[in-house]
């Protein structure tokens, strides 16, 4: 008499059972170490660290750190503030503005194809390594302003990253070291190959005769006894398939008096590297304005300007400008223009809409 309603009871109960697993799913029951397919076109094969390979799980854990203002001290800033996508992770402010609104002293570098970046990080080269880079702004008083301390104290206590650390690195301890390497991980995922201009090497798109004229420029040695052939030498400080030279050199931005900020000297504490500066890759630059360490200039046409009459002379500058101090390159107007179309074909519409790379919050 009583079997229905038994019954009845017991499927409530199995329902109610069957509602909390799908409430309170089961945690990850460790690391996963699914490979990351770095996806980099005709680029090179990178030299990927080798006590950070690259994982599914790590790249997450890194995008979700890049993108958390819980990493600055009162929780409104994040690194991708100051290196955003459409920016090609750059920013467009002559220097990034801290926590406290307080500017930088350098314009942002743009974070692209770190995978194939040998010599060191920041326009001084003061990080060895990427995950050495990626703590630093953290603790810089003029960007986020907090301690790591705090910043492991938060995330400790933030259940979304529970699982994340566990899948990442086998359990939910956040340690200095497992966010640096994380972030190492998102950031060097972060890859550009597909300009028109990689469409073109590979013969599936076609230069105007404009760009082609910038490509001639810019691929051609300056040469001032033969002017009709003569090019800009862009090559010598931009070149290989990441458009740079893994160099730091001073560009002729200012005289020796003038020098305000000294650059690679700072860490290295040799006289010949004042006022030098990393030589950045030239892939994006069209969206990665303003330019030089110091942002002094708004646009690709005075960046052109400088180059072709505007260096000026210090002991340390480099040598191949030293020949167009007088003379400048002897560029026209056509030629300038020319110029900046060839740039804009190294504009990756792909890389800055890649939705891998954008915020996952």
């Amino acid at each position: 008499m009583n079997r229905p309603v038994i019954t009845s009871t017991f499927c409530i109960l199995f329902l109610c059972l069957v509602y909390a697993c799908q409430q309170e799913p089961s945690k990850p029951l460790g690391k996963d170490d699914t490979p990351y397919l770095l996806e980099y076109g005709a680029l090179p094969t990178p030299d990927l660290p080798a006590d950070n390979q690259l994982t599914e799980a790590g790249v997450s854990l890194g995008r979700m750190l890049f993108y958390d203002r819980q990493l600055s001290r009162d929780n409104i800033q994040a690194c991708a503030d100051c290196h955003r996508q459409s920016s090609a992770f750059s920013d467009s402010l002559r220097f990034s503005l801290g926590v406290d609104n307080l500017p930088g002293t350098r314009h942002s570098m743009s974070i692209t194809n770190m995978a194939w970046n040998t010599n060191g990080f920041f326009w001084d080269g003061r990080a060895e390594l990427l995950r050495h880079q990626a703590i630093l702004p953290i603790q810089d008083p003029l960007e986020m302003d907090e301690t790591l301390d705090n910043v492991i104290q938060k995330l400790s206590s933030d259940t979304q990253y529970e699982d994340a650390f566990i899948l990442a690195f086998g359990d939910d301890l956040v340690t200095e070291q497992r966010i640096a390497l994380a972030l190492e991980q998102f950031m060097l995922s972060i890859v550009s190959y597909q300009s028109k201009f990689d469409r073109y090497l590979a013969g599936l798109d076609t230069l105007t005769a404009e760009e082609e004229r910038g490509r001639f420029l810019y691929f051609t040695e300056y040469n001032p006894f033969f002017p009709e052939d003569s090019g800009a030498d862009c090559e010598h400080c931009h070149g290989g398939a990441n458009f740079e030279n893994d160099s730091y050199m001073n560009n002729g931005l200012d005289e020796e008096q003038d020098f305000s900020d000294l650059g690679r000297f700072v860490v290295t504490q040799n006289p010949m590297h004042r006022a030098q500066f990393k030589v950045p890759s030239l892939r994006n630059i069209a969206l990665s304005q303003p330019y030089m360490h110091d942002g002094r200039f708004n646009t690709l046409e005075e960046v052109i300007d400088h180059y072709d009459h505007g260096v000026r002379f210090s002991s340390t500058v480099d040598p191949a400008l030293l020949q167009t101090i007088d003379q400048g390159l002897g560029l026209s107007d056509e030629d300038k223009s020319a110029l900046v179309k060839f740039l804009h074909t190294l504009t990756d519409e792909n890389f800055i809409n890649n939705e891998a790379y954008s915020n996952p919050f």
